[in-house]
Parts: C-alpha cells; structure tokens; sequence
C-alpha cells in the first residue's frame, strides 16, 4: 500500500507535512516502499523562465532541476527551467513525455534503507528544436532568459583530444551557413548571443552541468570558438561580457528502467517518463555569473567556490576512476549489477585499495571534505542495491574515460615512486583492454560502445596503449605498455578472478 500526499518539503531535507491522501494498492519495488509522495505545492503559473536547458535527461531532472524545485518550494526564487532538445529522436521522446504530464514529472530517491518519490514541477515547457528553431530562440532572446545550462555529453562541445573546438566538424559547418535553423547547441547559443549584442541585451550565463573536467572552460572554448567563425567581434564582446561558471556535479543517476515506469505509473504522477537516484547529491560552482544575476542556489545545498579543481579531481579520481575500475573486470567475471561487484569480497579490497592506497595521496586538499570519509562514502553508494544500477552502463565510452579519470593518477603515481606504477588502476587498464577484445569470459560478445569504436576494432592491444590520444605520457612508457600487456594475456588466459586475486594478494605484500 502506498499513500499519494500533498507536502510542503521543508528547506533541505524534504520532510512532509501531510494534507490530502489516496490509498492505491501497488506491486512491490525493490527495497524500501515510499511513504507518500511529495507534490508541489507552488504556484506554477508565476514561474519565470530565467533558465534554458540543453540536454533534458535523467541527470538533469534528479539534479539540477530538483534544485530549482527546492528553491521553488520554499519559496527562495521564482525562476524555473525551460528544456530544448536538439537531439533525435530521444529529445523528442522526452518532450513528449514531459507534455503528458504539463511537464512535470516523478523523482524517485531511493536506497537500501530509505525511499521517496516527489513531482518536480521546475520544468515548465520542453522545446524540440528541430520542429521549431523559433521558439527556440525565442526563448533565448527572452530578457528573463540570465541562464543557459548544459547536459549535453562529453561529445557535445565538438572538442578534439586536446581540447580544441572541432570547426570542421559537419554539424558545425552546417550552423554557420544556417544560422537561423542549426543543429547544435552552439549554432543556438552563438547565434542567440548574436542576436542579443545587436539588439542590445547583456549576454546570459553558460553553465555546464556535465561530467567533465573544467566543464566551465570547455564550454567557453566552445562558444568563443564559434563564435570567432562569425566574426572577431562577436568574440570580443562575449569574451568581456559572458562568463562560464566550472561547476562539479555528483548524482548516481541510472537509466529509467521499464520496472520503474510501471511501479511510478501505478503510484505517482502516472508520467511516462519517471527519473530514479541515489539520496546523495552534490553541485560545486564556480560563483561568476553574468553581472551576478543567479538564484540563491547555496541555500539548498549548492557550494559556491573560487577554485573548483579540488572537488573535480577527487570526483573523477575517486569516484568515476572506481566505477570504470570496477566495471570492465565486473564485466568479464558477469556481473551485471554494479552492488553485486562491490559486494563482492575481492573487488571490494581492490576499489579500497585503489583509493586509499594510490589515489588519496595524489589529490590536494579539498576544502569541507574529509577523503577518507568519502570513500567510505563511495563504496556505500556503489553498494545501493536499489538501484539496480547496470555494470554496461559503466563500460560506455573507455576511450574517453581512460585518459580523464584513470591515466593521469598512473601518470603521477609513477612520478612520485620512482617510475613504480600502481597495481590496482594497472590492472583498470588492462580489464579495459581485455574488454576491448569484443567477448567475455563466458564466450558471449561485448557490444562496445564508444566514441572511437570504429578505431578501436582496427588495433592491437599495443597500438590501443600507445595511443596518445588516450594515454598522453605514458603512451611512451615502456614499463607502462609491457606491464599492461603481460596482466592482459593473463587476463585472457586465467580470467579476471584469477588475476584479481593475484593483484589484490600483492597489496599485502
């Protein structure tokens, strides 16, 4: 039995205050039951569309949406979010969705112990731009418009390896010739600012919200590269008057699955299209908007910041580092489901050792945050079974991985133990490259799926290892290469099993 609520959450935790209830009999959910379900109790209609989003997926909607809903409901802002999708056919699905319901949409928190559901109204319209471009700009152009937010994936900003905007790529040199009806996020962001310029409008703040390094940058290189194709003087203008925030972001957030629409369906909202995350969530910014204008986010939980790399080193080097480390060896040993790996003995003595023993002394100090605590937080987190978050989930786009979250800690390890090279993230890598072999221990084919897969399946392991694109440095270490080759014919000949065991027997040694 499940109770739907009207509640007014208080400022940071969601605690309820109970008015109306329906009692619907419901199939059970993995875990702990909700107790009620939390609705909006704000008025939807004065909501001003201050923020256009790029890029309306699960991540956004458990996280930076959900902090506009909080500001929202205790009444701090009246700004909400307006969605635009460049993306088919996924985008066109989601506005869908989101239309069904005006919108709005159920958010389901959940872990071993505990289990909310919550409709987030932050979202109050969903733009699919290839149906209307118009109205997209529109929107853009709006005055109320100070913030334009991104989730749209590493491959998004069309940046090359090294960091430099891609102007040759097809889709770029499409939204140059038609300006009025692009393709990509930046012909719309460029040519929006364009626009505002000549009419005299300051420009709106870009804020990525996606899991990369110095996203903030990354993005301004993206805009400032564009907007030069145009001319010199767009440039200038946005260089002195836009600013690009870095930010941190922090939420498991697995795929919707079909048994989390029906169970949501038959208890909540009834949307399509329900997000399910973990309790924790974190957001770290970089506190430089367009002349200041950004809502008073630190109120729910949001930490402003003069110097973010800190908390995206020990993000990516902790936490997504253990993901992709445990993923490919889960992987080829059949895990499917990331709790079953972590509570797996053996890997659980080598993801702690990996942090503990060959991250924690590379990261600088990281203000509020005690790193031992976190990783015991993050194998907490990696344990949530409710989640039923999916090891393949966790193999997409290595190539892209290697080089941010695992290679520079092999990199710098190295450096400061006299060219040693650490066992743990060593043998991350070489689980990698055995993966990349196309087919698991049991004998059933990988679907890999990656960026430069293509490349990939026209390599040999060596030629993968010496790739500098993604091994920068230590594509030229020797030691590096041979050691990884000779732990993946291991690999292949043993099994993971064998040689993990191998690897986490060492550690005491």
């Amino acid at each position: 039995m499940t109770e739907i609520v009207s509640a007014q959450p208080n400022l940071l935790h969601g605690a309820a205050q109970a008015s109306t209830k329906v009692v619907i009999t419901t199939p059970s959910m993995v875990g702990p039951q909700p107790k009620g379900i939390v609705q909006p109790t704000y008025d939807r209609s004065a909501i001003v569309p201050a923020i256009v989003h790029f890029g309306v997926g699960g991540f956004h909607r458990s996280h930076m949406a959900l902090y506009v809903d909080d500001l929202l409901e205790n009444r701090l802002c009246n700004w909400g979010i307006v969605g635009v999708g460049v993306k088919a056919p996924y985008d066109k699905m989601m506005r869908d969705a989101l239309a069904e319901k005006d919108y709005r949409y159920t958010l389901v928190e959940r872990d071993d112990h505990t289990c909310t559901m919550r409709v987030i109204g932050a979202i109050t319209n969903m733009i699919y731009a290839p149906e209307s471009p118009d109205a997209v700009f529109q929107q853009l152009m709006d005055p109320r418009t100070r913030i334009v937010s991104l989730t749209v994936t590493e491959g998004g900003y069309f940046t090359n390896p090294k960091g430099e905007f891609n102007a040759s790529h097809p889709e770029i040199q499409h939204d140059l010739q038609n300006s009025n009806s692009p393709v990509t996020v930046f012909g719309y962001i460029v040519e929006a600012l364009n626009r505002r310029k000549s009419q005299g409008l300051p420009p709106f703040t870009v804020l990525s919200c996606d899991n990369l390094q110095a996203n903030g940058d990354v993005v301004r290189n993206a805009t400032l590269s564009f907007a030069e194709l145009h001319s010199a003087e767009l440039r200038a203008w946005i260089e002195e008057h836009g600013r690009f925030p870095n930010t941190m972001v922090d939420r498991i957030t697995p795929q919707t699955k079909e048994a989390d629409k029906l169970y949501v369906k038959e208890n909540g909202l009834g949307d399509s299209w329900p997000v399910v995350a973990e309790p924790f969530r974190q957001w770290v910014i970089e506190d430089k908007f367009c002349n200041g204008d950004r809502p008073p986010f630190e109120l729910v939980g949001v930490q402003f910041t003069e110097d973010i790399l800190p908390y995206e080193l020990m993000k990516l080097r902790l936490l997504n580092a253990s993901h992709s480390s445990l993923a490919y060896l889960g992987y080829l040993r059949g895990y499917t489901l990331v709790h079953e790996v972590v509570k797996d003995p053996l890997f659980e003595k080598f993801i702690k050792h990996l942090m503990a023993n060959e991250v924690e002394a590379l990261l600088p100090e990281v203000h509020g945050v005690d790193l031992k605590e976190y990783q015991k937080s993050l194998l907490q987190r990696f344990a949530n079974s409710t989640l039923q978050d999916q090891v393949p989930r966790l193999c997409l786009d290595g190539s892209a991985k290697m080089p941010k979250f695992i290679a520079p800690s092999i990199l710098e390890y190295s450096k400061r133990n006299n060219k040693a090279l650490p066992s743990a993230l060593t043998l991350a890598v070489a689980g990698w490259i055995r993966y990349l072999d196309g087919v698991d221990e049991q004998g059933k084919e990988i679907k890999i799926l990656d960026p430069m897969t293509e490349e990939l399946k026209g390599m040999t392991s060596r030629e993968v290892l010496t790739h500098k694109a993604i091994f920068g440095d230590l594509a030229d270490s020797e030691e590096f290469v041979e050691t990884v080759l000779s732990l993946v014919e291991k690999l292949r000949d043993r099994g993971s099993l064998s040689v993990l065991k191998e690897v986490v027997d060492g550690f005491s040694a």
